[in-house]
């Protein structure tokens, strides 16, 4: 039982700590760079770009 409560408190805190970093990010403005190459790489895959 201990077993189980460990590796579950493991991954809720692992899951707040990314949540808290994607906020960073957001804060930061790193969606639209992330956007961008997202755009890009898709563009790349089918030819366009």
């Amino acid at each position: 039982m201990k077993h189980f409560l460990r590796s579950r408190l493991a991954g809720i805190s692992f899951a707040i700590l990314g949540l808290i970093m994607m906020g960073y990010g957001i804060f930061r403005g790193e969606t639209a760079v992330v956007l961008t190459k997202a755009i890009n790489i898709c563009l790349e895959c089918i030819g366009i770009g």
